[in-house]
């Protein structure tokens, strides 16, 4: 799917370039801005802004691969990030959480990420895991990193995360570089993404900014996600938008590659629409899925991989607006070929976790993965000779090509599809989906166990968490 002609995404690339030479960014972090200014930028050092050179930032795309792997906790199960494959991943950082016993929107504590983690650890099609919640039990200076231990320590799969301060990010790496069994595998066989996020428009902070030194420094592949309002802190045109976003993420790219030639980046984003009649921040929005949707097209202009928020809802509640928004995203996402889709299990404008909405979506991102396989014309799957045999008036439940073919071909839901009929639903007794969803909750959470880390593993990994928890006067954390 492609929402811009060629003509269009090459005017999005000259006009980003055009603001950064003329316009420039805010870029707050020393450091940066001596490396930009070694590299030819005009530094303004009163106002902070930085002009960068066109013929900058094109040395600087020639220099980046266009995928990269992604492996998880033991070094297997790699995955291309790039190209058009999609892995599905829940968004991050929620402050709050839907209680799936009470139904109560609340403020989201340790024991509510562990059982979010436990339950995508179960989940298929949803590929990888997020730092998904911030959870209120534990000190703002550790937030980040500990959300990244509860992970490393109750899934295998590879995450997406991000550091909330400098020492966040540094603290973040040794808990990964422990988990995994060593630095060198660590660097080879990467199991983060780290997300670092200019601030629209046009500025990089300092923390920001030195994340994103520290990840090319370090071999840490890093996603840059701009997360414009439309037409509060960018244009209100979808196209503006694109062209500001673009510039923003331009701006990291020549940051990271000037910090390390061929650093691996992802082009991320999280638009939202700017709801000017009840003042929110909407990421359930067509416009919203449109930007995200033309992104990855100049991404593929530029030939590096992609990434989007979609598969969330603005919804409170898993409803219909839920279902509505989520299943847009998702579909859309994987049409467009994003490559990591961030969003499955979110409500309430990116800030809250569900773990009903979850598992639904889970099946929402298996539909998706089918609808990108395909479909797959030749002579065995046409089926002739089984079309004659069979003849007119006969049947196929009992042809050996149908019991080939029918995991192969066919999408398989779960239970928390309904494909009953009437009268074995009558039977069996009515359910609604949200019912069903929390019994699935409940069902993986009493019976899904995560691959544990190695005893030594784990050990080293408690004793780094405890090491920079006494750095903090930190007593005590929930160790679960």
């Amino acid at each position: 799917m492609q929402l811009l002609s060629a003509n269009d995404v090459g005017g999005i690339n000259d006009k980003s370039l055009a603001i950064l030479e003329k316009v420039g960014v805010a870029v707050k972090n020393d450091q940066a801005s001596l490396t930009l200014r070694n590299a030819g930028c005009d530094v303004d050092s009163e106002k902070k802004i930085v002009r960068i050179p066109r013929d900058l930032v094109k040395e600087c795309l020639t220099k980046i691969s266009p995928d990269l792997k992604l492996y998880d906790r033991e070094g297997n199960r790699e995955q291309t990030i790039g190209d058009d494959n999609v892995i599905f991943n829940p968004g991050s950082c929620a402050v709050y959480f839907s209680d799936h016993k009470t139904g109560e929107i609340r403020r989201p504590f340790s024991r509510d990420l562990v059982d979010l983690v436990r339950l995508v650890d179960a989940l298929k099609n949803i590929q990888a895991q997020s730092t998904a919640m911030l959870p209120s039990d534990v000190p703002e200076e550790v937030g980040d990193l500990y959300r990244l231990y509860l992970v490393l320590k109750n899934s295998t799969k590879s995450v997406v995360t991000g550091a909330f301060s400098k020492q966040g990010l540094l603290d973040m790496k040794h808990l990964l570089e422990t988990a995994v069994g060593g630095e060198s595998r660590f660097i080879n066989k990467p199991m983060a993404i780290f997300d670092v996020c200019p601030s629209s428009p046009l500025v990089w902070s300092d923390t920001a900014c030195q994340n994103l030194i520290d990840c090319a420094r370090l071999h840490v592949p890093a996603e840059i996600i701009p997360a414009p309002q439309m037409g509060a802190t960018s244009p209100i045109t979808l196209a503006g938008t694109l062209v500001q976003s673009n510039a923003e993420f331009l701006s990291g790219l020549v940051i990271s590659q000037l910090t390390r030639r061929g650093a691996p980046l992802i082009y991320g984003g999280s638009p939202t629409t700017f709801d000017m009649k009840h003042l929110s921040s909407c990421l359930g929005s067509i416009e919203n899925m449109m930007v995200a949707c033309a992104s990855a097209q100049v991404s593929k202009y530029y030939g590096l991989p992609c990434h989007a928020y979609l598969g969330l809802s603005d919804s409170k509640v898993l409803d219909a607006q839920s279902g509505i928004e989520t299943s847009s995203g998702i579909m859309l996402g994987l049409l467009a070929g994003i490559n990591v889709v961030s969003g499955p299990g979110m409500l309430a404008f990116e800030n809250c976790q569900s773990l009903e909405k979850l598992v639904v979506d889970n099946e929402i991102c298996g539909m998706a993965l089918r609808l990108g396989d395909g479909l797959t014309f030749n002579d065995e799957m046409a089926g002739m000779d089984f079309i004659a045999g069979v003849g007119p008036g006969g049947h196929y439940l009992g042809e050996r090509h149908t019991r080939k073919w029918l995991e192969l071909e066919r999408f398989m839901p779960s239970d928390l599809i309904d494909r009953l009929t009437h009268e074995a639903e009558n039977k069996q007794g009515r359910k609604d989906m949200i019912d069903r969803a929390r019994e699935t909750v409940e069902h993986v959470l009493t019976e899904h166990v995560p691959e544990p880390l190695p005893i030594d593993l784990e050990k080293d990994l408690r004793n780094a968490l405890t090491d920079i928890m006494n750095r903090y006067g930190i007593q005590s954390l929930p160790m679960l």
